[in-house]
């Protein structure tokens, strides 16, 4: 339609230029003489050249401002991901900040002896959370050392009641991930599994590095949770751990959640963790 439009535009434009200068012109200006020295088919050429020049300059004004829209549009949208993505990271500081406080809390009525370590061990998490963790990736040698403080903190609290390991295979020295992502995963072993338990507890962490595949394992025995765990056995940590892995990771991650009889375990792999 618009081809045919087009067409019937440039011929009318010709024959209405030949038309005028031929015939109206001696109506509209007498006394004066016009010749014109182009025929038909030339006045077509100028039309055409002219339409020509002026659809191209209105599609590079259109193709400007859908480049400047497009922009716009991806800076939006990556403004919005930072945003969901700093807001779970905050979801984690408060949820992890309650339980450890309440437990000190709880040393301290007992006047025990731990109650100074374990607030020197959280000190040295919430430094790293505040101070540290607030960017796109860290090394995962500080990811490790802040997993090691906080699995030293749940094995002062448990005062030997439990069998924790924390296994490390391969070299984390050249590593960058994500931080605070194996965070929540770890949390979740102690906070269901032991925190429950009245025998025979354990939390078994192992975290392997080959190539650039990162792949952390925890797994657990399943504790007693009382109603409101009930409602939502694996937590609000391990929910944004699935929401940030799609948004960080899209694509290269697999999350593997076994939920046995009496285990819980929970494996993850990052590829191009590097």
């Amino acid at each position: 339609m618009y081809g045919i439009l087009l067409a019937i535009t440039t011929l009318a434009t010709a024959g209405f230029n030949l038309l005028f200068f031929d015939k109206w012109v001696s109506y509209i200006l007498p006394g004066y003489y016009f010749i014109s020295y182009y025929e038909f088919f030339d006045i077509v050429k100028f039309v055409v050249v002219f339409v020509g020049i002026t659809t191209l300059l209105k599609l590079s004004r259109g193709w400007f401002e859908l480049s400047e829209a497009r922009h716009r549009l991806n800076q939006l949208q990556k403004e919005k991901v930072e945003t969901e993505l700093k807001a779970l990271k905050g979801q984690i500081n408060p949820h992890f900040l309650f339980n450890s406080l309440n437990s000190i809390y709880s040393l301290a009525l007992s006047h025990s002896d731990r109650t100074p370590e374990i607030v020197l061990k959280l000190s040295d998490i919430m430094r790293y959370i505040i101070y540290e963790a607030n960017v796109d990736r860290v090394k995962l040698t500080k990811e490790i050392k802040y997993l090691e403080d906080y699995i030293e903190l749940q094995k002062l609290r448990t005062d030997n009641r439990a069998t924790i390991t924390f296994e490390i295979t391969g070299d984390p020295e050249n590593i960058r991930i994500a931080p605070l992502l194996f965070f929540p995963l770890i949390e979740n072993s102690f906070k269901h599994g032991i925190k429950g338990a009245t025998s025979q507890s354990f939390v078994f962490i192992n975290l392997q590095m080959t190539g650039d595949h990162v792949t952390l394992i925890v797994e657990n025995n399943k504790g007693i949770t009382d109603n409101v765990e009930k409602k939502e056995y694996k937590g609000i940590g391990l929910a944004n751990v699935q929401k940030r892995l799609e948004m960080i990771y899209p694509g290269a991650h697999q999350l593997k959640i076994t939920d046995g009889n009496e285990t819980f375990k929970v494996e993850l792999t990052i590829t191009h963790a590097k």
